[in-house]
């Protein structure tokens, strides 16, 4: 299958500090990667290059074959809003929000009618669970029932891409394993891919494609 995100020889510095070392990669439309390891092993520094947050030092990052080099800024901020969606390790949601507002903020800044927005954000908050809660300021809510908030407004608008940093590294065992299965089930129930780093093993075993990062260095790990 053709890559819909692809790096060529990105290297990444930081001073004098080579954070990514001359990665080549390939994500293919609705597949999902994980990348294993440590902190400080540069896995999400890649990870904010491929989104188009960071500009690599050298190499070339391209989506649906074009380059990043070649859009302007505000181009490649309407790939980012657009196209791709994020979910961070401790959700990131605004606090003054109500969960159904904070699931929306994606088809809003697309410029979809406020009705329109939460009809469709309503939609996925009960597919995940969540929708009784859509009127709650999500300061009143739970970790888990926050990094599911996080996960709708991710994959709401239908995203291309969704890049994953630590997703379940703040919860619990028992709420990583259910915010996993259900980020994932809803992601490729769409045919959105997914680009996830992560220090545990049990979350990259979940992954279609697994690669291994040490001191910048990308390896992919073959499955026996």
């Amino acid at each position: 299958m053709d890559a819909i995100l692809r790096a060529t020889g990105v290297e990444l510095l930081y001073g004098t500090q080579r954070a990514v070392c001359a990665v080549n990669f390939a994500l293919s439309a609705g597949e999902v990667c994980a990348v294993m390891g440590g902190s400080g092993s540069g896995k999400s520094s890649l990870l904010y290059c491929l989104a188009g947050v960071l500009a690599p030092t050298c190499g070339e990052v391209s989506f649906d074959g074009v380059p990043f080099q070649q859009l302007g800024d505000d181009e490649l901020s309407a790939l980012r809003r657009e196209r791709f969606g994020f979910v961070f390790q401790y959700g990131e949601l605004l606090p003054d929000l109500t969960v159904e507002e904070n699931a929306a903020l994606p088809l809003r800044l697309a410029g979809r009618r406020k009705s329109q927005a939460h009809e469709e954000a309503g939609e996925i908050l009960g597919r995940l669970g969540l929708a009784e809660l859509r009127q709650r300021r999500t300061s009143q809510i739970s970790g888990g029932q926050s990094q599911r908030v996080a996960v709708a407004r991710a994959l709401v608008h239908r995203p291309a891409v969704v890049f994953a940093d630590e997703p379940t590294g703040a919860l619990d065992s028992a709420n990583a394993d259910a915010v996993l299965e259900e980020f994932l089930a809803l992601a490729r129930s769409q045919g959105t891919a997914v680009m996830m780093v992560t220090h545990d093993a049990a979350v990259a075993a979940r992954a279609d494609s697994r690669y291994t990062m040490a001191d910048g260095v990308l390896a992919r790990r073959v499955a026996v």
